[in-house]
């Protein structure tokens, strides 16, 4: 499922990109073990330049992406990561995140997501 992102950056220009997962979608991490659930996303990088910069020059991703945030986990714990989408695949084991906020933003996992508490417009 795709969906149409804008964003109004004060400068009256919308910015316009297709995200390619979903509020609620389980996807994995490229290189480093952990999975998550998408709750939130910004259609370009929106974290500090101090953030960015502490990502070693040859790992940073491209900041004009979409970049997702997730209730996330690993074998030692859970937290909430903001990752490029480049840096992302879909989760299809068909396992539930075990993140204890899960139950603040969705509903019960089912067939392979989670659905979101509110609305979308």
């Amino acid at each position: 499922m795709q969906r149409l992102l804008t964003t109004d950056r004060g400068f009256n220009a919308m910015l316009r990109t297709r995200a390619k997962y979903h509020l609620g979608q389980v996807v994995r991490h490229k290189k480093h073990p952990f999975r998550g659930v998408i709750f939130d996303v910004d259609p370009q990088f929106s974290n500090t330049d101090e953030w960015y910069e502490a990502i070693p020059e040859e790992s940073r991703p491209r900041k004009e992406q979409p970049y997702y945030h997730l209730l996330a986990e690993n074998d030692q714990s859970y937290y909430v990561a903001y990752v490029s989408e480049q840096n992302l695949v879909a989760d299809y084991s068909g396992e539930p995140v075990d993140h204890p906020d899960i139950p603040d933003f969705f509903g019960p996992f089912q067939d392979g997501t989670y659905p979101p508490h509110f609305q979308l417009n």
